[in-house]
């Protein structure tokens, strides 16, 4: 399971069939715990009842969403981990691995420290819990905070396999924490547990993951099996990159964020529900290039440390074209048939007023798969500063363009500002890539990319065809779908490509003639 030469396999084994893997056990990796978390709640909420189920709510963004706190010094790790496996300088890992934990246990003991002390403020003010919830709040706060620095080392653990494309036991160890993660408070309800008590389950799951995924790293790089010691000498690289991280992670958070507070303020609460429900649900098609990004960004980190600019140009090409194979039939369906989504899903009130705002998402969420690509080469070349500076820049635009549009538009409005938004930035990323990062964009070109979007351009011209038509839109839609499948593997994908598909899918097909066989 476990192999010591680990620079050796990093170095050989960054070609298209590896990334492809470790972008299939991400996603697996995402979807699995979302699909727990959607079975499950509906049964903490019963059980814990509303109130204590929104105390929780609060735990689950602290315990998922601490990364904004930690200063991105996990990704910071996986960056020069992954940049010294390049150089082939396996000997700096200690240094990085051992100076951002003590980084992180001091970053996490601050944070700790301010939750802990904050707790009871936001149990008895900000969170306006009732008087028979506070005391269990405010221990279930302080348990949080006490928790916060083993959340953030473990960061650092999983950065480092990241690092050496491990993702297969990186995702042996998180796919079940993060099952845990929504069934624990199940459990813990089902044998009458409050929340102080579901939270100390969840902290020990957490515990058993900061093991098992430093267990891993000993394993996979013995070089780290050394004396903890903090390098001074790499305090500055370290924050300079983790720095300009965190304040692209608040960033992040006050863009992202600020359309449903701009409805809510200009139109009200309705309109909220009306723009949120389409964009969570289109936005958990992020997962798709998210399992991406967390191979990539190591990726081009140890590229980068190999000066291999001509594999990275490789794997950027064959990034976007795997991108709108996965994405962009998947999102001009949704464009196609949003009312009818909505109508299904959430009623014909939801339909009446969100299919415009669904039709406008998908069109900016569809660029905007595009932008894990040149958005995370930049961050692998060490230009993380690049983007968190337009962000800046983003936000003021993007709150002048959100008001005008909301107040002249309502929620159409919105998802018009946001789709814009979406665009420009990937936009503007790619531009960075070429001007900043030297990247030859024109390179990335080739014949079975002009071969995928002049499908794909056909693809829509069918749907346009079919939604006209009206009632031969779903089967029109439908043989258009088969049709494309087999025109893309055909037509888009290389001799390479085609054969590791036939390779996967050949046991499925011996099984297959097996199942005929034994019934004929």
């Amino acid at each position: 399971m476990f192999k010591t030469s680990s620079e050796s396999r990093v170095a050989g084994g960054l070609d298209g069939a590896v990334l492809a893997r470790n972008t299939i056990i991400n996603f697996v990796g995402l979807a699995i715990p979302l699909a727990a978390g959607f079975l499950t709640i509906p049964y903490v909420i019963r059980y814990l009842g509303t109130t204590r189920f929104g105390i929780l709510s609060i735990v689950w963004i602290v315990f998922g969403y601490f990364g904004m706190f930690e200063l991105g010094l996990g990704r910071t790790t996986t960056k020069y981990i992954a940049e010294a496996l390049g150089k082939g300088e396996t000997e700096r890992l200690p240094a990085y691995l051992w100076t951002t934990v003590f980084l992180q246990m001091a970053v996490g003991a601050v944070a700790s420290l301010g939750l802990f002390f904050a707790a009871p403020l936001l149990s008895e003010r900000f969170l306006k819990i009732p008087a028979a919830f506070g005391g269990e709040t405010r221990l279930t706060l302080e348990l949080v905070a006490i928790s916060l620095p083993l959340n953030f080392v473990s960061s650092s653990f999983r950065g480092v396999l990241e690092a050496g494309q491990r993702f297969d036991l990186v995702n042996a160890v998180k796919i079940p924490l993060n099952i845990l993660f929504y069934c624990l408070p199940l459990v813990g309800a089902l044998l009458g547990f409050h929340l102080p008590g579901i939270v100390v389950m969840l902290i020990l799951s957490r515990l058993l993951g900061l093991l098992l995924w430093a267990f891993c790293c000993f394993r996979v790089f013995p070089v780290l099996r050394s004396k903890p010691v903090f390098f001074r000498a790499y305090l500055r690289p370290l924050l300079s990159f983790s720095g300009w991280l965190a304040v692209s992670g608040i960033l992040y958070t006050m863009i992202n964020s600020l359309d449903r507070l701009m409805i809510g303020n200009l139109v009200g609460m309705d309109a909220v529900s009306h723009y949120s429900a389409p964009f969570e649900a289109i936005s958990r098609i992020g997962i798709i290039p998210g399992s991406l990004s967390l191979v990539l960004f190591p990726a081009f980190s140890f590229l980068n440390g190999g000066n291999q600019g001509a594999r990275m140009e490789g794997i950027i090409s064959k990034s976007v074209k795997y991108l709108l194979i996965l994405t962009g039939p998947l999102l001009l369906l949704v464009f196609f048939f949003s009312r009818e989504i909505l109508d299904l899903w959430l009623g014909p009130d939801f339909a009446r007023h969100s299919t415009a705002v669904l039709q406008l998402l998908a069109i900016g969420f569809l660029i905007n798969s595009l932008v894990t690509v040149a958005y995370n080469y930049l961050q692998g070349i060490g230009r993380v500063d690049v983007t968190t500076k337009f962000q800046v820049l983003e936000l003021v635009a993007y709150s002048l363009l959100m008001w005008a549009f909301v107040r002249s538009w309502g929620i159409n409005g919105a998802a018009l500002a946001t789709a814009l938004r979406l665009a420009i930035f990937t936009f503007f990323n790619f531009w960075a890539a070429q001007k900043v990062g030297q990247l030859k964009l024109s390179r990335l070109w080739d014949a079975h990319i002009a071969r995928l979007l002049l499908i794909l351009m056909i693809y829509v011209t069918g749907l346009v065809a079919c939604d006209l038509i009206g009632h031969a839109k779903l089967i029109g839609s439908v043989l258009l779908t088969a049709a494309l499948i087999p025109a893309i593997f055909l037509f888009a994908l290389d001799h390479r490509e085609r054969i590791f598909i036939r390779d996967k899918l050949a046991p499925v097909a011996a099984i297959s003639r097996l199942g005929r066989g034994r019934h004929p």
